[in-house]
């Protein structure tokens, strides 16, 4: 678009890759977010040094806080969001409900009111039907969450929802709310203008979900009608309209998956104002540049396309590559990306990431490494698109859940689309099975690539042609052996190599195995070319 880029970064971020792609870049603070991304003040003291017209919020910090957006009023720049009256106004989940049933929105079965005695809410429980669910009013990401089966569960329950909500945002508000059983999270696009206009772009499909947060994620939603579309595309404008928004918003649902091709079985959980995460597969079924369009309004320009311009091409898929172990329950991973390959970027494979080959993953923010999005005509081919990308994409140095995230695309329930919220939990044994032992061609494969490194001349100190710099078991009365050790696991194996002419002979447990090879450079990424066993 023509526009000049300004980054702010951290201690941590120095040297990070949207500071590099940025025409200028900002320094605002130390590693922690608190102490940098979270500061109002550093970031406008850095719109006035940097002189920015506009600020874009992102996903995540301060992307839905209202007092960021009056700061950068006063600041002189353009905030690339909604008003702040309608961030208020979405950002607690109580009033936020109130509004939307004043909007004829639909909404599930629930109390949403101001008091908080237990009787008045475990009475609310009690009219609403059990399972319940009680959610902290100002919260998200499943804190201050807590699904109640019965009565007598409903006490203590109220009080570790509270707990964790006062913990995690200082307030213990919350609300209950009737439990949907095989739950759908489908959310509506939505975008407004100045002008008084207002659009939806369609929905995607959330349902994959880990702790309430999102690992995969789909668009068109597989199974939904078009009459329940146009149902819940008008509640979702519906509730821009309702509360003065303009910019980019996501409107979240709740649906019933047993009924999720009826209309009238969705109902109104939150309002996200904000770009999601999960725009991209928005963008690859739309042909729609979300940002350019969040750009365009902010700067006062009218919707550049009416609602009945908008269309579906095809099924997009995203899945989130993170630096996380799935075998240690998911924990969180640190370290350098010592080797990172990404399948190319294509009409049917995009990838959108912050980090280079070289960048570590610190301690102090989320560890996602990137977005792998793929489109085709239809969802099999998209499914199939992504296992071939995640199949393209190699990460050394972090534990991944690449694995994990190919074991969903490939999983037979969720080819047939049997989607709800509790997918992962329901199937986690298949989608984390036990790594077993390294196989023979994988331990080939290894020992292959460790001995051709110690062969490379550049490893070798004087004449990369002189037999006593060799690294192929030289001797003068003809070549030896060496032992080589890799640990798998938990287990040492051992075994011998042995080195025939121009050919490598593994002494597996096994059995013997004969391997040949080259290292190739692949400018930069490295890989081995290999023939094991004829293979």
């Amino acid at each position: 678009m023509g526009i000049r880029t300004i980054a702010v970064y951290s201690d941590a971020d120095a040297g990070a890759m949207h500071v590099a792609m940025a025409d200028e870049a900002h320094h605002i603070g130390p590693s922690p977010a608190r102490s940098s991304y979270l500061s109002i003040e550093n970031l406008t003291d850095a719109i006035a040094k940097s002189g920015a017209a506009a600020v874009h919020p992102g996903y995540g910090f301060l992307s839905e806080n209202a007092e960021f957006a009056e700061a950068c009023a006063a600041a002189g720049a353009v905030f690339v969001g909604p008003p702040p009256d309608a961030i208020r106004a979405m950002g607690s989940k109580s009033n936020a409900k109130t509004l939307m049933e004043s909007a004829s929105v639909p909404l599930v079965p629930g109390y949403h009111g101001a008091s908080q005695d237990l009787e008045t809410l475990a009475g609310a429980a009690a009219d609403i039907g059990y399972p319940v669910l009680i959610k902290a009013s100002a919260g998200g990401g499943g804190r201050g969450m807590r699904r109640v089966d019965a009565a007598e569960e409903f006490e203590k329950a109220l009080e570790g929802a509270k707990r964790e909500s006062a913990s995690a945002f200082g307030d213990d508000t919350v609300l209950v709310e009737k439990f949907v059983t095989h739950p759908r999270h489908i959310e509506m696009q939505v975008f407004a203008d100045s002008h008084g206009g207002a659009v939806h772009l369609f929905e995607r499909d959330c349902s994959l979900q880990r702790r309430h947060q999102k690992v995969v994620e789909e668009a068109p939603a597989p199974g939904l009608s078009d009459a329940a579309r146009v149902e819940m595309g008008n509640a979702a404008v519906a509730a821009a309209r309702a509360v003065g928004y303009v910019g980019a918003g996501t409107v979240e649902f709740i649906v019933e998956g047993l009924h999720v091709s009826e209309p009238g079985h969705f109902f109104f959980m939150e309002m996200n104002t904000r770009l999601q995460v999960e725009h991209p597969v928005t963008e690859m079924i739309t042909g729609v540049d979300l940002v350019e369009w969040q750009i365009r309004i902010a700067a006062g320009e009218p919707l550049p396309m009416r609602q009945d311009e908008l269309t579906v091409d095809g099924h997009a898929v995203e899945v989130r590559l993170y630096a996380e172990n799935p075998a240690r329950n998911f924990l969180p991973q640190t370290g350098r990306l010592d080797h990172l390959v990404f399948p190319p970027d294509s009409a049917n494979v995009r990838v959108d990431t912050g980090v280079r080959g070289g960048d570590d993953v610190s301690m102090y923010y989320d560890p996602m490494i990137a977005k792998i999005i793929t489109w085709d005509q239809d969802r099999n081919t998209a499914l199939r698109r992504m296992r071939g990308a995640l199949a393209k994409t190699e990460v050394v140095g972090v534990v991944t859940n690449r694995a994990f995230l190919a074991a969903v695309a490939a999983h037979p329930a969720f080819l047939a689309a049997e989607l709800e919220t509790g997918f992962i939990e329901t199937h986690l044994a298949d989608l984390t099975p036990d790594a077993g032992v390294a196989s023979p061609m994988m331990l080939a494969l290894a020992a292959l690539g460790e001995v051709l490194d110690t062969q490379s001349p550049t490893l070798n100190q004087g004449d990369p042609a002189s037999p006593w710099n060799a690294r192929d078991g030289w001797r003068l009365n003809g070549r030896g052996e060496s032992i080589l050790r890799f640990r798998d696991g938990d287990a040492v194996v051992e075994f011998a190599v042995r080195y025939d002419g121009s050919d490598f002979l593994f002494d597996f447990a096994s059995g013997p195995v004969r391997a040949a090879g080259s290292l190739n450079d692949d400018g930069g990424a490295g890989s081995i070319f290999a023939v094991i066993d004829g293979a």
